[in-house]
Order: C-alpha cells, then sequence, then structure tokens
C-alpha cells in the first residue's frame, strides 16, 4: 500500500512538471493555471442541474514551527504562500535552495498576506529548536512570514506527495538519507496549487517572484466582490 502511494505521488510529480515545462511564460495580466486533478460535480438546486469544478486543494495539516508554536492550514487560509520540502543536513541541493527561498522571502516579507512553509523531512534531526537556530542563521528573526515546520514523518511525506504532489521520502541510496525535489509549490487563498518551480534555478525563481503579484492581486479582487 505505501509503496503504491509512493508510485502514484512520483506519476503525479511528473505529471504536474510536464504540465509546468509546457506553459509559455506568463504574461502580467495573464492568470496562472490551476494544477492538479479536478473533476465535475452535479447537483440540482431548485430543479436545476448545476455542474462545479472541484480543483485538487492542500489537505488539512498540523505541524509546529521554529518557534515551537501550532501552526494549521487555518493559518494560511486567505492567504497565499511557498511550500518546499527539505532538511538542514541536506549535502545537496538544500542550500541552493534556501538561498534562493530568501529571494522570495526578502521580496514579499512585508506582505501581510504571504508566507511561506517550510518542511523537514528529517524532524527527528530537525528538531524545534535546531530549525529555531537553522532560520536565525539564514536572518529569519520570526516566523510571521517564514515557517520552518517539523511534525510526524509519516504525515509529512504523506502530504508532500498527495497534496503537493511532489517527492519527499526516506531513501537510504540518496546523499543525506533522503530523496525531495527541489520544487517551489505556489499555493493560492483557496489552497489549490497555481505553480511549480525548480528552486534550485534563479531564472525558475525570477518567474516566482513575477507570478506572486498576480495571485495578490487577484485574492484582492475577490476580496472586493
Amino acid at each position: 500500500m505505501k509503496t503504491s502511494r509512493l508510485l502514484m505521488g512520483s506519476l503525479l510529480v511528473a505529471l504536474i512538471w510536464v504540465s509546468v515545462s509546457c506553459q509559455p511564460n506568463h504574461s502580467s495580466g495573464e492568470k496562472l493555471p490551476i494544477l492538479g486533478n479536478r473533476h465535475v460535480e452535479e447537483t440540482t438546486v431548485n430543479g436545476e442541474l448545476k455542474a462545479d469544478t472541484v480543483y485538487h486543494k492542500i489537505a488539512d495539516f498540523q505541524f509546529v514551527n521554529q518557534e515551537g508554536d501550532t501552526v494549521t492550514h487555518r493559518d494560511v487560509a486567505g492567504k497565499i504562500y511557498v511550500a518546499d520540502f527539505f532538511f538542514t543536513s541536506c549535502p545537496t541541493i538544500c542550500p541552493v535552495m534556501k538561498k534562493e527561498m530568501l529571494r522570495v522571502y526578502e521580496e514579499f516579507k512585508d506582505q501581510p498576506n504571504f508566507k511561506i512553509l517550510s518542511h523537514t523531512i528529517d524532524p527527528e534531526y530537525d528538531t524545534v529548536a535546531l530549525l529555531k537556530d537553522y532560520a536565525a542563521r539564514l536572518g529569519i528573526e520570526n516566523a510571521d512570514t517564514w515557517n520552518f515546520l517539523t511534525g510526524d514523518q509519516e504525515k509529512i511525506f504523506e502530504i508532500g506527495q498527495t497534496s503537493y504532489l511532489t517527492t519527499a521520502m526516506s531513501d537510504k541510496n540518496e546523499p543525506g538519507g533522503f530523496l525531495h525535489s527541489g520544487a517551489f509549490l505556489l499555493i493560492d487563498t483557496q489552497g489549490r496549487i497555481r505553480g511549480v518551480y525548480d528552486g534550485t534555478k534563479a531564472t525558475q525563481v525570477n518567474q516566482l517572484i513575477k507570478d506572486i503579484p498576480k495571485l495578490l492581486n487577484e485574492s484582492d479582487e475577490i476580496s472586493m466582490r
């Protein structure tokens, strides 16, 4: 059961990356696509058949950040956020990812409706105290914008694979003992994936920085209705 779930997660990751890589650069006025599976639900209202598209959304979650505070899906409801998966002892792509994520943080740290959620996939080693020290060494003084999250490892793996549709798992054959992608995932106010970017490439992160204001403006438009 666990193996089949991992294989399904890997397949979904591949499909997401293919979808993103085939998209042209978004113009300033173009809305971002909604990624992931979707289906149509039909209901009858006052005798009339109504069809609604139901999009893939991030599942409910509960983790703990570097301050020891509980962070749940309710804390990002109605906000834009970027999610990624890492571990502090990662000897390969994580240092590059965090250097690139720092650029995102510096650009949007004063935006009240924006957050970053970085999930450790090695919670046994990455304690709250260690994550707090790690954040401080990056220059992150508090968790108002950037949360470094830890919790039950299986739940972190599960939300990474089934909700964020990215790779996050133990693998003794990989450097550091874990396999994870370098994806930065852009999530809208409704918990839908609106973009996937390679967090190890400056050009992709440049595009992310250009795309975030589109969702911030989109959320402003929704709130004004």
